[in-house]
């Protein structure tokens, strides 16, 4: 099939590049579900970065950490109202400018203004380290926040002798609309998605939150059934450190991250010969002889567990427990009757009477 993904559902978490990253993925057949973690708000009129701008003004920084390429365009762009952008790049110019990524470089670039040294990591404390080692202590530091502040980080170039001058440029605020959220986190907890990405280390501690009572059972799908799919290792961290297994692209790209689950997810199908058809079972669908089925979560759960054990006969009081809750023995019936017409293939499913239902296998 053309359509790598087709048959797959993905959960997409990021904000202000949702429907790019969305967009890529649909274009490879995928169903997305789209549920912002978080949002993020601007500052532009904040006290905060307007003392911070001056206080930049005031004592000229030895040494810029640029960290995102929205929040440089988004200071340079609230200096430029304030009538302080030409006096601002003038300092910027003469300092030493660390560029977190690929996107902090862009925007040091766009702006005039020349970066001199980024990590291979894309990390805060590669950047202490690397700045710890050439020495820092009298110099002003100007630490471009991305979203929350990074104590971590100013704590140590404090100790190592630097003054830091903090610049919050934006925050991270919940959704607006909370719903889609909750219910992706839902859909994770019943393993009705195939993979979750993330695009920031934020918006994976945000569904964690959001989660309440249900992040065990989150946790649980995601060292599991889910796929957890992460634009770098920066962002992947809160969930590496919570034991989840991670993809990550060796490039912090949207491209190079959906590359990343195309090549992914295809692997961890379940493919099973019955009754001379090669079924191949993906998130919502089955692929039949190469033809795409998709079907309801009830037919699909029934499949997924005659494949699991294929040959065996399964009763319906095992089948029953893969429906949701409320479900009765009837439901069973229904589903494997949905499920012989959406595979246009009767004789793969069996009924053994008296028994249960089976896949025939050959």
């Amino acid at each position: 099939m053309r359509d790598e993904l087709a048959g797959f559902t993905i959960g997409v978490t990021a904000d202000r590049r949702r429907d790019e990253l969305a967009a890529l993925l649909e274009r490879r057949g995928a169903r997305v579900v789209l549920a912002p973690a978080l949002r993020i708000v601007p500052l532009a009129d904040d006290t905060d970065l307007r003392d911070a701008t001056r206080a930049c003004l005031d004592r000229p920084p030895d040494v810029l950490m640029a960290n995102t390429g929205i929040g440089m365009r988004g200071w340079l762009e609230a200096a430029e109202g304030w009538g302080l952008a030409e006096p601002l790049k003038g300092v910027l110019s003469r300092a030493y400018v660390v560029a977190r990524g690929p996107k902090a470089r862009g925007a040091i670039r766009a702006a005039g203004l020349h970066d001199q040294w980024s990590p291979a990591s894309e990390s805060c404390e590669e950047v202490v380290e690397h700045l710890c080692r050439r020495g820092v202590a009298g110099q002003v530091i100007a630490m471009q926040l991305h979203g929350d502040r990074q104590p971590e980080c100013t704590e140590a170039l404090e100790a190592a002798g630097a003054t830091v001058i903090e610049v919050p440029v934006y925050r991270w605020a919940p959704p607006t609309d909370p719903a889609p959220l909750h219910r992706l986190i839902d859909l994770v907890a019943g393993r009705l998605v195939d993979a979750v990405t993330f695009t920031s280390a934020p918006a994976a501690e945000a569904l964690l939150r959001a989660a309440g009572d249900r992040t065990e059972a989150v946790l649980a799908a995601l060292r599991g059934d889910v796929l957890v799919s992460c634009v770098g290792a920066v962002t992947a961290e809160p969930l590496v450190r919570r034991g989840v297994p991670v993809s990550a692209p060796a490039r912090a790209r949207l491209g190079a991250l959906v590359r990343t689950i195309v090549d992914e997810l295809p692997r961890r199908t379940v493919t099973v010969k019955a009754a001379g058809h090669l079924l191949t079972l993906r998130g919502h669908a089955a692929v039949i002889d190469g033809e795409l089925r998709p079907l309801a979560p009830a037919p699909m759960a029934v499949l997924r567990a005659l494949a699991a054990r294929p040959g065996r006969v399964l009763s319906r009081t095992e089948l029953l427990r893969t429906l949701p809750r409320g479900a009765d023995e009837h439901a069973v019936e229904m589903a494997v009757a949905r499920l012989r017409v959406g595979l246009r293939a009767p004789r793969v499913v069996q009924t053994v009477v008296k028994r249960g239902y089976r896949l025939r296998v050959e």
